[in-house]
């Protein structure tokens, strides 16, 4: 089940890297800044190995066809919105949100830049990320269970 929603969270952030007007630019790859509230691998070698795999399934490659900017909070949620701004002062195509801290960051200093969530636990409406299910409006994307 964990592999299958990362899956869908590949493909979705997929979609949206491929709608991008910046990232149809000849020689440049796509960038995809993540958002994580934790440490790096090996506390999550899961998510990003579960990113990489849904993203080489729909024909991205890291370091080839598309870049990952990480960005680890290391447990501390106030570090998240100094981390969400340098991935946009990046000029990544698209953030991944891994929480509901990682995301209310990202949506804080995000303008534009389209946001994939890796919520499944929130409900977006009533917390305020998406203005209704039919019509969500926003940046704001991904999977919310």
């Amino acid at each position: 089940m964990r592999l299958t929603i990362l899956l869908l969270v590949a493909l979705t952030v997929g979609g949206v890297v491929a709608s991008s007007a910046e990232a149809q630019q000849p020689g440049r790859p796509p960038r995809v800044g993540v958002l994580h509230p934790g440490a790096p691998p090996p506390a999550a070698q899961f998510v990003i190995e579960g990113l990489r795999a849904g993203l080489r399934e729909i024909g991205y490659v890291e370091g080839q066809t598309v870049l990952l900017e990480y960005r680890w909070a290391h447990g501390k949620p106030e570090a998240l919105p100094g981390l969400a701004a340098e991935l946009v002062g990046l000029k990544v195509d698209v953030l991944v949100a891994v929480s509901v801290p990682a995301l209310r960051a990202a949506r804080d200093v995000a303008g534009g830049t389209p946001i994939v969530a890796t919520d499944l636990q929130t409900d977006p409406v009533a917390s305020g990320f998406a203005s209704s299910f039919a019509r969500p409006g926003g940046n704001v994307t991904g999977l919310f269970l």
